[in-house]
């Protein structure tokens, strides 16, 4: 047995060492004729490469010719050859029509062909992104436009002076300056910080095929519902035009809720096409994102809610004050109106770690108390971002103010947590 395989292995080495010396024979031969004698290589070049260009030409076309003449009568030469034609030509029809329904398939899911490769971890990216705007009387979703730019919806902090901006992995950061544009509900906040990781720009142009599907991303229900941001799907319908506002809308059969209002409405690879505005029986329009983008820079800060206090006019407006300073994140004001007496028992940093975890204040009631000149009555209450979930909690109790250079501040408090507030004890 192995002397009839090494027998094998001889011939067929020395077929391959005579066929490799005719190949290299035939090159040889080859070359001399085309390079000598040297004044006619110009010319042979060209004449050698018709010559072989067109043999090849020819043969691959009578080549191809017997092919389809061989596929032509295969089926007829034996009943064999028929049913082996049936059954590839079964399997044919099945693959291109495969075909067809997979290419249907992609148009329909993903708008057209190449954004099937680049969907993927666009879900991922915008979840990531994608943020909550928490204020007192309004929650909403926004996106990063630049480093320091959250884009949302103007109604999400119309009412709210100072929103918080609350990040995926749980922490938040309060806006240091607002503007917007009440007629389009757009408004953006800035940060003090740089997010360059989280950007989602907007696009220079919308432009879309009948019935691509987008996506819409945001918070639902805002902070009644901890997790993720959703992202919902649906397709693209047409656009509209506003007769009340110079906005142009994108409408689609995406349904959006309470909570969602400021998030990015994208396409399949995550690029943004829109700003989530309004819902109604599973039509939503979005604003659409290449005039919120020439919108953008004409946005002023005159038409958000400023935050206006003066802890010298009365110990209620200190009181006031005070909590109006914890709302909005400014420690060392609200630090400065604390008395000398009380700062006997305290330091700055160990106060501010009180509050690490408030996001809202809402001053409920701040009066004189009976006839005390210096004491005030306060009512309020707090949502605290706890495990990533907001908790309310309501406080009341008394505070004795005393007045130092020209300033009312905290002295002395009673404050109480009430744990069950009836709902008259807002109203009282």
């Amino acid at each position: 047995m192995v002397n009839i395989f090494e027998r094998q292995f001889d011939r067929l080495a020395t077929n391959i060492r005579s066929r490799t010396k005719q190949v290299i024979a035939w090159i040889k031969v080859y070359f001399k004729r085309l390079l000598f004698p040297l004044y006619l290589f110009p010319i042979k070049l060209i004449t050698y490469t018709a010559y072989y260009l067109v043999k090849f030409i020819i043969k691959f076309i009578l080549a191809f010719i017997g092919l389809i003449f061989e596929t032509i009568i295969f089926p007829f030469k034996s009943l064999k050859n028929f049913l082996k034609s049936i059954f590839i030509l079964g399997i044919f029809i099945y693959l291109v029509a495969s075909l067809f329904v997979i290419a249907d398939y992609l148009r329909t899911q993903y708008g057209y062909y190449g954004k099937f490769l680049c969907s993927f971890g666009a879900k991922d990216k915008l979840q990531e992104s994608v943020v909550r705007i928490v204020g007192g009387y309004s929650e909403g979703s926004g996106f990063f436009i630049s480093a320091n730019q959250v884009l949302t919806n103007f109604h999400v902090i119309a009412d709210e002076p100072s929103p918080k901006i609350i990040f995926p992995d749980g922490s938040f950061v309060t806006p240091i300056k607002m503007t917007g544009n009440k007629d389009i509900d757009l408004a953006v906040l800035y940060t003090e910080n740089m997010y360059p990781e989280k950007v989602l720009p907007l696009p220079d142009r919308n432009l879309f095929r009948e019935d691509e599907p987008l996506i819409s991303t945001g918070y639902p229900l805002g902070t009644s519902l901890v997790g993720k941001a959703t992202v919902v799907k649906g397709n693209f319908i047409d656009f509209r035009k506003s007769s009340k506002n110079p906005v142009v809308y994108l409408q689609t059969n995406i349904s959006l809720v309470q909570g969602m209002s400021g998030g990015p409405l994208a396409d399949q690879c995550g690029n943004v096409v829109g700003v989530n505005a309004m819902s109604l029986a599973g039509l939503s329009l979005f604003i659409s994102g290449d005039q919120a983008k020439t919108m953008v820079p004409t946005f002023t800060s005159q038409t958000v809610k400023k935050i206006v206090v003066d802890p010298s006019l009365s110990p209620e407006e200190a009181v006031s004050a005070y909590y109006t300073y914890l709302k909005a994140r400014r420690m060392r004001d609200g630090f400065n109106l604390l008395s000398r007496e009380y700062l006997q028992k305290t330091n700055y940093e160990e106060w501010t770690n009180r509050f690490t975890d408030i996001l809202d204040v809402d001053i409920i009631k701040s009066e004189k108390f009976e006839n005390a000149k210096d004491t005030v009555f306060v009512k309020f209450s707090t949502k605290n971002w706890v495990n990533s979930e907001a908790v309310m909690h309501f406080y009341e109790g008394t505070w004795q103010t005393i007045k130092e250079d020209g300033v009312y501040k905290m002295l002395k408090s009673k404050i109480i947590e009430v744990e069950t507030p009836s709902w008259n004890w807002f109203y009282e």
